[in-house]
């Protein structure tokens, strides 16, 4: 299934295409494309180019480390996520590598390679669906997380399945139009909620 926004303005088919899925199937992502869409989240920007992500996956190739993974998500997720191939957990060094000093950014750039990731995968035909609902204490336990780097996000990757295989809570939000706030919300001059003059 596929949901192709209907932007105002044109934008290049990659963004039209994204969309995140709850619906997945559990066919296999190739050992390509998953090296493909983690090689194109590293060479995200970031500042002082510090690269503050870092990324546990597991796949369903491997039964025991993909439930341990499943079980670090919050449990409304744990119902649709874990349907997906591969699971990624997204963490972020809380300082910076040089100086030591916080990075008040790190989450933003974990944000940029999560989102080249997201589009090197829809390039590939994958589906993407990033979640802020995780149990970061259960994550840093798990997986033994060292002080000073935080659990940030999970990420389901696979294809998108079709949505009469949701629970019927779930199956609306796949079935929805895609929609998003216009520029008026969100694009300011002058002053805050005063609305740029971009357009016509």
């Amino acid at each position: 299934m596929s949901k192709i926004a209907i932007p105002n303005h044109a934008v290049e088919d990659l963004i039209a295409k994204r969309w995140s899925p709850y619906a997945f199937d559990s066919r296999p992502v190739s050992r390509d494309d998953l090296c493909a869409i983690f090689e194109a989240a590293r060479w995200a920007a970031s500042s002082f180019n510090e690269q503050p992500w870092r990324f546990i996956v597991a796949t369903q190739e491997n039964t025991d480390d993909f439930k341990k993974m499943v079980a670090c998500l919050a449990e409304p997720n744990q119902a649709w996520a874990g349907n997906a191939y591969v699971l990624a957990l997204g963490l972020t060094r809380d300082t910076f590598s040089r100086n030591d000093k916080p990075n008040r950014v790190a989450q933003h750039d974990l944000g940029l390679a999560a989102a080249n990731l997201m589009f090197e995968a829809t390039a590939r035909g994958l589906a993407v669906h990033q979640m802020a609902g995780i149990v970061p204490e259960k994550i840093i336990e798990t997986y033994q997380v060292p002080d000073g780097f935080t659990p940030q996000t999970a990420t389901a990757v696979g294809y998108a399945a079709d949505p009469s295989t949701l629970p019927d809570d779930l199956r609306p939000r796949d079935e929805a139009p895609r929609t998003r706030k216009p520029f008026e919300e969100f694009i300011f001059a002058k002053k805050w909620g005063q609305t740029a003059k971009l357009q016509q």
